[in-house]
């Protein structure tokens, strides 16, 4: 008799009411698969960063021998243009990020059709109005334009490339495994959380970032949440076998939320970084739309966008790239030591690099230049965000405990809540990209407040405000 009870039993629960395992594990192995194919290809795009970082930037112009931030100390040297004349580095890094635009375009005009592809704008696109279908030569040339063009000085960064070619990932192997155009649209959305996972290291963020990127407002794709979990985390670990499993960045221990005086402070850095956001979108988006009406060839809009990043570049070499080191300065040790000086100089010189890499980031891409956007909203949100911390260091008693690192890390949540749209990625990102957890209550505070301040802004342009008027769903 209890045999068959238990024999019951166990039919009742696989195969029983209320449990199937062909509906309950429905995309598990689909998914499981897109994160190990798009981990591979991560890997591989990292290696190419890698290599193409030091034979360009860092090889051929020289970029650290010129770089203020690298040495640890901030903007000593940003504005020397007289002495700038007479460094030979520096009239390379004048023209290379140009030759890397224009070989990036070249490769993509040359071999591919991929003019419009634009990184995680596109792969919001095709998820809304293209069934999920991304053409897999997306893969190979879109990583090698990418590197082409921010290795060599372009100011941008690598998540919309690695987002777009994280979908494509997805895409095809739904194509290959000829699934239906729905489990294509939730394949594409796991490998775009996937590609994010693994080359940000942060497998939680990706994942969330999976079905939170496609609306501007709160509204999420639920059907892509649970495929996106499983991708990000077997990409993150396919990445992780090769490269670690450190975190991007490291921050100081000391950098946690301990005295609910600082709730003030971080309020003022909320509206700042809204301010600042509003400025990148208007700014990038003006630049876009100035480069859409020339009537001149789309290689000499390139030629141009990359000369003007070139020139800020002459003169302010940190812009350059992807402009980490900005972010190293202020979590690391050194970082620390430097802001230690509280002249408003050091405030101003922050504020003054948030604008020059918002100018150089809307004419890298803007120009039609192959780079992501999200990366730069990173740094933008860090200089803001420490600027912030300063001036309330030298305004403050020692009280509020203030600590300019940790303005820097929760300003680039605000910023990224503010400028993407993704409140939840932006929280869970920062804390995952510096391994510091200590700081998640100021970053839901500053978060929260920016997003909603900034509601109905946006720097992507297909994104829909919500499932209703999505064409998709609508």
């Amino acid at each position: 008799m209890i045999e068959r009870i238990s024999i019951s039993s166990f039919r009742f629960f696989v195969a029983g009411k209320g449990f199937s395992l062909r509906t309950t594990g429905k995309y598990l192995g689909e998914a499981m698969l897109v994160g190990f194919v798009t981990g591979l290809v991560v890997v591989v795009f990292r290696w190419m960063i890698s290599f193409a970082g030091d034979l360009l930037l860092n090889g051929i112009g020289e970029h650290s021998s010129v770089s203020s931030l690298s040495k640890g100390s901030v903007f000593t040297n940003a504005f020397s243009s007289v002495e700038a004349f007479f460094m030979p580095q520096r009239w390379v890094l004048l023209f290379l990020p140009m030759l890397g635009a224009l070989s990036g375009h070249f490769l993509i005009s040359r071999f591919s059709k991929l003019e419009n592809a634009r990184g995680t704008d596109s792969a919001v696109k095709a998820y809304h109005q293209n069934d999920g279908y991304i053409t897999s030569e997306v893969i190979p040339i879109k990583s090698a334009a990418s590197v082409l063009t921010v290795c060599s000085g372009g100011s941008a960064g690598f998540e919309g490339p690695v987002t777009l070619i994280g979908a494509a990932c997805g895409s095809l192997v739904a194509r290959v495994l000829r699934l239906t155009v729905r489990t294509r649209r939730i394949l594409m959305a796991a490998g775009l959380a996937a590609g994010i996972g693994a080359l940000f290291q942060a497998p939680l963020a990706g994942a969330i970032f999976g079905f939170e990127i496609f609306y501007s407002s709160s509204d999420v794709e639920y059907e892509t949440m649970v495929p996106s979990f499983v991708a990000s985390a077997v990409s993150y670990t396919v990445f992780a076998y090769f490269y670690g499993w450190d975190p991007l960045f490291a921050m100081p221990p000391e950098c946690v939320y301990n005295s609910g005086l600082r709730l003030l402070p971080y309020f003022v850095l909320a509206f700042v970084v809204t301010l600042g956001a509003r400025f990148y979108i208007m700014f990038f988006r003006g630049t876009e739309n100035w480069f859409q009406r020339m009537k001149i060839s789309s290689a000499k809009k390139v030629i141009l966008g990359g000369l003007v990043t070139g020139i800020i570049g002459f003169f302010i070499p940190d812009i350059l790239g992807t402009s980490y080191s900005l972010i190293r300065a202020c979590f690391s040790v050194g970082g620390k030591e430097s802001f230690s000086n509280l002249a408003p100089l050091s405030a101003v010189g922050l504020f003054c690099f948030f604008l020059m890499k918002a100018v150089a980031t809307s004419f890298t891409v803007g120009s039609g230049g192959s780079g992501g956007v999200f990366a730069p909203a990173l740094v933008c949100g860090g200089s803001l965000g420490a600027a912030v911390g300063l001036c309330f260091k030298s305004l403050l008693p020692d009280a509020f405990g203030i600590h300019p690192a940790a303005f820097a890390l929760v300003g680039m949540a605000g910023f990224l809540a503010s400028a993407v749209r993704i409140p939840m990625t932006a929280i869970v990102i920062v804390s995952e990209i510096s391994g510091n957890h200590g700081l998640l209550l100021p970053a839901m505070w500053v978060c929260g407040i920016s997003f909603w301040l900034n509601d109905g802004w946006s720097l992507y342009r297909s994104q829909p405000h919500s499932r209703v008027t999505s064409m998709l769903h609508g």
